[in-house]
């Protein structure tokens, strides 16, 4: 914990100090999010399907089935979407990103960007520090679409009910509060992703063991730091709102 706090407040003063390029940035984001946006997008289709068979289940006794879109959407948007993201991006992007990093790491490759005058924190950890963060946002909206227009088929099928009545309520349920918690949440688990797999792979020892171990240490270490953010977030998005919405 103490070696993670410290690589943190080393890598925020680079990027004070000597920010990395934006064209290098923009390379990681656009790989960090072509990686992932084929399994994020299929994987929000069934989850919105899912949310739409389960809350039909809820409302249809109530009558409420005009309700079911913008309850299921905004289900997806509080807290499903957000989560389904941060596991997508953990099991793919964090394992990768250590993986290549501990690669770099156990052979010397990090050693000889510094003998070469150039800090290893600004050419190649920042860059792809910044592009999970940055690429999680986009793929949580193609994940989020996606969930729309598999609930949607699910409540023609499943629950027949016509598209327009489906889509009607999702702006008056969905409120900014909604999208606000959602977008946090986002942001939180994205950062402490981009922590752990790029600490991890960075002080990598060990050869070919010490990458295995990294990148089972980084699977580890992110879903129960993702879990444990979920908890934290959820319990002061509760008080914040009492506090200053009164919801």
């Amino acid at each position: 914990m103490g070696g993670g706090l410290l690589f943190l407040g080393d890598v925020f003063r680079v990027a004070v100090k000597k920010p990395p390029s934006l064209h290098i940035v923009s390379e990681q984001i656009w790989r960090v999010t072509t990686q992932s946006v084929s399994t994020t997008a299929m994987a929000g289709f069934f989850v919105g399907a899912i949310s739409t068979v389960q809350f039909t289940l809820q409302v249809k006794e109530f009558g409420a089935l005009g309700y079911l879109g913008g309850l299921s959407t905004s289900g997806t948007i509080r807290e499903v979407g957000p989560l389904l993201i941060a596991f997508m991006l953990s099991g793919k992007v964090g394992a990768f990103t250590s993986a290549e990093l501990g690669t770099m790491r156990v052979t010397e490759q990090i050693d000889a960007i510094r003998c070469l005058g150039a800090n290893p924190l600004q050419e190649i950890i920042l860059p792809r520090f910044l592009g999970i963060i940055v690429s999680s946002f986009f793929l949580l909206a193609a994940g989020l679409m996606m969930s729309i227009l598999g609930g949607l088929l699910m409540g023609m099928v499943f629950s027949g009910i016509n598209p327009d009545e489906y889509l009607r309520h999702i702006p008056t349920i969905v409120t900014w509060s909604s999208i606000v918690s959602g977008l946090f949440k986002c942001f939180v688990f994205a950062f402490v992703l981009a922590s752990i797999c790029t600490y991890k792979g960075y002080t990598t020892t060990g050869g070919a063991k010490g990458v295995g171990r990294s990148v089972v240490n980084t699977a580890v270490a992110t879903m129960v730091g993702i879990v444990v953010a979920d908890w934290l977030t959820s319990f002061m998005g509760e008080i914040a709102m009492r506090l200053f919405l009164g919801e």
